[in-house]
């Protein structure tokens, strides 16, 4: 349900930013000079300006470990709960995403106590990686036996870098994620990190499931626009618009996210 999500977060309309990884050990442009002190420096100052810019979560994810694989490295895992278990806010949720398995951030979260992941756990798509074929069932299953039932799954249903296969529309895939696939929010990305979905499947979205579970704008948020997808949307998750210049491989700019937070709070204090 929507007030869940208020629960969870204690606003309405939840913003979650991204605290993007770089490339760690193992992937093809990790930094083996700094190593991973230099991916805790970096990282520490981007969580420090989203957390003073007011945010209400953070979304810890690999975001560099380009180009995505579906099995994730023991390393990369064992990094990234590392890094997490010492930059995690004390006083706001956080979550984890794992591009593109979904048994590691579930893993990660339990050791680490993160609320939320994010991930695709429906469909089928061919994509950059492939064919893309989650299996949501073992998913659940696992997060039962790790006792991480505590542990929200933030689905995306349209999913970056990649097209679904097969017929089914939004409307129908949104509420087969909500019945068969019990998930605890409907995210809604654009076709790359950065770029904006098209308005009417928010809409399309959101009309499909109701007040039953969230949905969230998942990519492409600006200060430009996140008013009109916040008349929809019930929270969004926001990274590349926070950077410098709006471009995604970039620091956090703290002015970026004062401004996006502003903006927000117009919205809410109209509702």
């Amino acid at each position: 349900m929507v007030a869940s999500l208020r629960d969870l977060f204690g606003v309405d309309k939840p913003v979650i930013a991204m605290a993007h990884f770089p490339a760690l050990p193992g992937t093809p442009r990790y930094d083996a000079q700094a190593g991973i002190d230099g991916i805790l420096e970096r990282m520490q100052a981007d969580v420090r300006h989203l957390l003073d810019g007011g945010v209400d979560a953070i979304l810890f994810c690999n975001e560099d470990d380009r180009p995505y694989t579906f099995q994730a490295d023991p390393v990369a895992i064992a990094t990234m709960a590392r890094v997490i278990a010492e930059l995690r806010p004390t006083d706001r949720p956080f979550g984890v995403d794992f591009l593109w398995d979904p048994v590691a951030p579930l893993a990660i979260a339990k050791a680490t106590g993160a609320a939320f992941i994010r991930e695709v756990v429906t469909g089928v798509y061919e994509s950059d990686m492939g064919l893309w074929a989650p299996d949501a069932g073992a998913l659940y299953r696992y997060r039962r036996q790790i006792d991480a039932d505590n542990v929200r799954i933030f689905a995306n249903i349209t999913p970056e870098f990649a097209s679904p296969l097969g017929s089914r529309s939004v409307t129908q895939r949104a509420r087969s994620a909500l019945v068969s696939s019990l998930v605890d929010a409907i995210l809604i990305a654009g076709p790359m990190a950065g770029e904006e979905p098209d308005y009417s499947l928010v809409v399309e979205a959101k009309e499909a499931v109701g007040d039953q579970v969230p949905v969230l704008l998942n990519t492409g948020a600006k200060v430009t626009n996140i008013a009109q997808y916040l008349q929809v949307a019930d929270g969004v998750i926001v990274g590349s618009s926070l950077k410098v210049d709006g471009y995604t491989w970039n620091p956090v700019d703290p002015a970026r996210v004062k401004a996006f937070m502003a903006e927000v709070k117009r919205v809410r204090d109209q509702e």
